[in-house]
């Protein structure tokens, strides 16, 4: 099978695919910035990136989400939402990844699928965020609308401070996404949903509150726990997202709350520390799809 990879051809994750490929799959990086989509009369659609046909490959895997202006943004999702109407394999879907990368929409489709999520204020206007930071009780993770791997994240549980930042926020014309900080003992999990198939891992972090890797937490083997596995499944179901890293927090109180759904997941952490060749799985799981079709 031929598979394009939505990616930099000098990215980690793509050295592993291509290493986990070996003669199974062929796979070829091919670059968002230079998609082109071409229509006429004729009813012919055509999606390209430099000299590549995007439906010449037999499924469309996306491992990245540069940034870009509103208009670009919405034209690659445009045309990968294209490519899956008429029959293509993309993982993950277009919209499954529209709303992963929107906090906000991800939130609102976990709430609604009756999930546990902290509860959660977003708004636009300092004023407005200083109602909330009364309402989740004076302690709150500031996130960014988008982004990942604990980039731009702010705990504030100061009322001056808080006001400071929320004026410079607004300044800046950012929503305001505020939740309940959830006192907890250090780590999360880490759970990737391929499928069915559910793996994971504990990130500890005992100097910051923060447990992403990039911020110096550890990453530990998951103890599998059947219900654990199943929040997970349901959360990736929630947003749309077949391949997904799913963020559980267990607090001290014993609750477990789904902070984020991650739609372009990373494994790098988490293949180490299980010794499970994710990339193996992970072409396995998008080869599977491409045969049911």
């Amino acid at each position: 099978m031929r598979f394009a990879v939505l990616t930099s051809p000098d990215s980690w994750y793509f050295r592993d695919l291509r290493r986990a490929a070996a003669q199974r799959y062929k796979l070829t990086a091919i670059s968002f910035g230079h998609l082109t989509s071409t229509l006429n009369v004729e009813s012919a659609f055509h999606a390209r990136s430099r000299n590549e046909t995007l439906e010449q490959f037999d499924a469309v895997l996306v491992r990245t989400m540069p940034p870009g202006s509103l208009e670009q943004v919405v034209f690659r999702m445009d045309v990968l939402g294209e490519l899956e109407r008429r029959g293509h394999v993309v993982l993950n879907p277009p919209k499954g990844l529209e709303i992963a990368v929107d906090k906000y929409l991800a939130s609102a489709r976990l709430q609604a699928a009756g999930l546990p999520t902290p509860r959660t204020w977003i708004c636009q206007t300092f004023d407005d965020a200083m109602s909330g930071f009364a309402a989740l009780g004076g302690d709150v993770v500031v996130k960014p609308l988008f982004g990942g791997e604990g980039r731009g994240i702010t705990r504030l549980n100061d009322e001056a401070l808080a006001l400071r930042a929320f004026k410079m926020l607004a300044q800046l014309q950012a929503v305001l996404y505020l939740q309940e900080f959830i006192p907890h003992e250090g780590f999360d999990l880490r759970l990737m949903v391929l499928g069915d198939r559910v793996l994971g891992i504990r990130r500890r972090n005992s100097n910051d509150w923060r447990t992403n890797l990039s911020r110096g937490a550890v990453a530990e083997p998951w103890i599998h726990d059947e219900e654990l596995a199943n929040l997970a499944r349901r959360s990736a179901a929630a947003v749309g997202t077949p391949w997904a890293g799913v963020d559980l927090l267990p607090s001290k109180q014993g609750d477990t709350y789904v902070l984020e759904v991650n739609a372009v997941p990373g494994w790098r952490g988490l293949a180490a520390a299980l010794d499970v060749d994710v990339a193996a799985l992970a072409l396995d799981f998008l080869g599977s799809l491409v045969a049911r079709m």
